[in-house]
């Protein structure tokens, strides 16, 4: 069994490395990176601006408080 060097994966046969990557592939990946930071902005926006009272029961029956004071 002989080993041929060729076969040997390296990092320099990789499309990919030291910069080398295709424009396509760069392009998709700010577009992920993008989409992730507009989708956590909205959830942000929808979690601040929703504040619900926390107060359970009624002026009968008291219930908990459970915000902080």
């Amino acid at each position: 069994m002989t080993s041929n060097m060729d076969d040997e994966l390296s990092l320099e046969k990789i499309d990919d490395y030291n910069g080398k990557e295709p424009k396509e592939k760069r392009k998709i990946v700010w577009l992920v990176i993008i989409f992730c930071l507009i989708i956590g902005a909205v959830f942000a926006i929808i979690k601040s601006t929703n504040q619900f009272d926390d107060y359970i029961g009624t002026e009968e029956s008291p219930g908990i408080v459970t915000t902080k004071n």
